[in-house]
């Protein structure tokens, strides 16, 4: 390991200017959902998602991702009303409390345009803009964009998925995929990439893609990504349960900050804020 090789890159959300590369910035993730599989049900209800965004927002997270519906190996859609519901309030909410970027996690340009127009100024899409108009819409609104590379549909990605060049195959498709969202509107800066850790990948894949995550930086995006208690990790600690992998969580933040990893997705904001500015000292000399 040869210490940070990210770059740093502008990335605008919205009205903001998020200063990619000076240190690792953090996402909080808040499931408004009842399955999601770390934390579904624990904040369905509106009053106790808007409190914990709130507080994830006081203990250190740079953005706030909200996501109505379960992208879990296995899940099945929901109606859009149903996603409506569960999102747009609690992003409204946020967005008049707390001075960080609203995300909302999507697919659908319905929900993407009401949350972008709630208060969100960031789509995060788990399926890279396949929905054209959720490209627009966030063109429209001049929000970031997330784009991840995901193989397959959340039901069927963890049906045996193979890749000739894991890391050659996933960056080929997010540099496809950058180039529909400019081509719909979306301004280069305003866009990042994930390489979905857990979306239609083997245990081997995901490793291989944590190793060489330098090669998204290629890209010329800020790299987003998000290991925080995936099944990897329990697979790798003797098949922990979800709530059992704080630590190992710990571990692959430490190895993506070090990395120059732009973002990383955690469900844990406290604790990983306190990881990557350990790392960040360290490796960048961040005070």
């Amino acid at each position: 390991m040869d210490g940070v090789s990210g770059r740093a890159l502008v990335w605008r959300v919205g009205s903001r200017v998020l200063r990619c590369g000076e240190r690792t910035h953090v996402m909080g993730v808040l499931n408004v959902t009842p399955d999601s599989f770390s934390d579904g049900g624990r904040y369905l209800d509106h009053e106790a998602a808007a409190s914990h965004g709130v507080r994830m927002a006081a203990r250190g997270a740079d953005v706030i991702d909200v996501g109505g519906e379960s992208t879990r190996p296995g899940s099945d859609p929901v109606p859009v009303e149903v996603e409506l519901d569960r999102v747009v309030p609690v992003v409204k909410r946020l967005a008049a409390e707390v001075d960080v970027p609203i995300s909302v996690d999507t697919r659908r340009h319905e929900v993407a345009e009401a949350a972008l127009d709630a208060g969100a100024t960031m789509v995060n899409d788990v399926t890279a803009g396949r929905d054209p108009l959720l490209l627009r819409a966030a063109a429209d609104a001049g929000a970031g964009l997330v784009l991840m590379h995901m193989l397959g549909e959340p039901r069927t990605m963890q049906d045996d998925p193979r890749y000739d060049d894991v890391v050659g195959e996933v960056g080929a498709f997010l540099a496809g995929r950058v180039e529909a969202a400019v081509a719909a509107g979306v301004a280069a800066e305003r866009i990042a990439v994930d390489p979905g850790i857990g979306f239609g990948k083997t245990l081997e894949h995901n490793l291989t893609l944590l190793r060489h995550v330098d090669a998204l930086f290629e890209l010329g995006h800020p790299v987003l990504v998000g290991p925080s208690r995936k099944s990897f990790v329990g697979r790798l600690l003797g098949d922990l349960p979800v709530h059992e992998r704080l630590e190992g969580t710990a571990g692959a933040v430490a190895w993506l900050a070090a990395r120059g990893v732009h973002v990383v997705r955690v469900h844990d904001v406290e604790e990983m804020v306190r990881v990557v500015r350990v790392v960040d000292a360290i490796a960048r000399e961040v005070p």
